[in-house]
């Protein structure tokens, strides 16, 4: 699928991400994979009940997506208290134990194993590692997602994730671009602000995102977090001085920038999802997240349709972000290993685990 050859539906399908109910795919959502009006799936606990099922589950997003580009399935699999795919996949610390220890090899052997895992049973996108350095210890959102407290710990600690999960053939994100971890409001839930100078932002906050960057990470998440030394009053995720000025003029970024989820409190309580959806892509975005409702992922998908047949700028903003959507999808394509490869890296990962154990106090009490 050459991006001169796509209709406007299917060039504005590149852009998007959703999330449905159940484990197994809806109808609706095949057909709209099927047409080329999304680029992929994010799966959540409430898609997951068994190893079989999740194959066949995978087996059927590839499947619909069979006469389009290679179809994006992704999952947050961070460890610790975000991790959507439990046992007999590898149980896995909060990454702050992980940075604690301070061991950039053992981090490179979780994101490895990890990865081979994903790969295995079908999933090419691995949204993590989180790179915020958890500065605010009243951040309710964050804390022992994050490696550490100090960008050094983040930023070597991250790189060495990325560079695990991308030699697995997982495609790594960095989020959540540029910054979350100075919060002390849940994105969630609403709007958060990290009033900071730049000179602190250019200091803590950014360097990890650099790093992962230069390390050559496939994809980042945007924060919902206005940033008022950077553009005030305006969330990341519609800042083009964030997304656009600082991301890929002064970092040099060229990877896939997503933004978070749409459907979040501190977009969704102040915007309808045309006008998000709409924002986020001019603002630099390159891939949409609406994690669950069906309905707003058409809405969001008629409004960059409108927007382009309105503005020639706003198609050209598209068809740079469609370029990146199938640039990453088509260097990894998802692919589903035999049963005895599956079960021959599942059994693989008792050794780690048993170490892993080891990192997290209550457990080896």
């Amino acid at each position: 699928m050459a991006e001169l050859d796509l209709t406007v539906s299917q060039l504005c399908g590149q852009l998007l991400v959703g999330g449905f109910s159940g484990t197994t795919l809806p109808t609706s959502y095949a057909t709209a994979l099927a047409e080329g009006r999304r680029a992929g799936a994010i799966l959540f606990a409430r898609n997951i009940e068994s190893v079989d099922q999740v194959v066949a589950l995978n087996a059927a997003i590839i499947e619909a997506a069979a006469t389009q580009a290679p179809p994006l399935i992704a999952v947050d699999q961070e460890g610790g208290r975000v991790a959507r795919l439990t046992a007999p996949f590898l149980d896995v610390p909060p990454m702050r134990r992980l940075g604690e220890r301070d061991d950039l090899g053992l981090t490179r052997e979780v994101a490895v194993q990890m990865a081979r895992e994903l790969s295995a049973h079908g999933f090419n996108l691995d949204f993590a590692p989180v790179m915020d350095v958890d500065s605010n210890p009243d951040n309710p959102i964050i804390g022992d997602r994050s490696f550490g407290r100090d960008a050094r710990t983040v930023m070597t600690h991250g790189v060495a994730f990325i560079q695990g999960l991308q030699r697995e053939n997982v495609l790594a994100c960095a989020k959540h671009y540029p910054g979350h971890g100075d919060t002390s409001l849940d994105s969630h839930l609403d709007l958060p602000t990290v009033d900071q100078p730049l000179d602190r932002l250019k200091r803590i906050e950014i360097p990890p995102f650099r790093a992962a960057s230069g390390a050559g990470v496939a994809s980042m998440m945007s924060a919902h977090v206005v940033y008022p030394a950077l553009e005030p009053a305006v969330p990341a995720t519609f800042s083009r001085a964030v997304c656009t000025a600082l991301l890929r003029h002064e970092i040099g970024f060229d990877g896939v920038l997503f933004s978070d989820d749409l459907e979040m409190g501190a977009i969704a309580k102040h915007h309808g999802i045309a006008r998000a959806a709409r924002e986020s892509i001019w603002a630099g975005c390159d891939v949409l997240l609406i994690c669950s409702d069906e309905a707003l992922q058409d809405q969001a998908h008629a409004a960059l349709v409108k927007a382009c047949d309105d503005d020639p700028r706003f198609l050209e903003r598209c068809r740079e972000a469609a370029t990146r959507s199938l640039r990453i999808r088509r260097l990894v394509p998802p692919r589903i290993a035999p049963d005895r490869d599956r079960q021959a890296i599942l059994a693989g990962n008792e050794g780690l685990a048993r170490r892993l154990v080891e990192l997290v106090p209550e457990a080896s009490a």
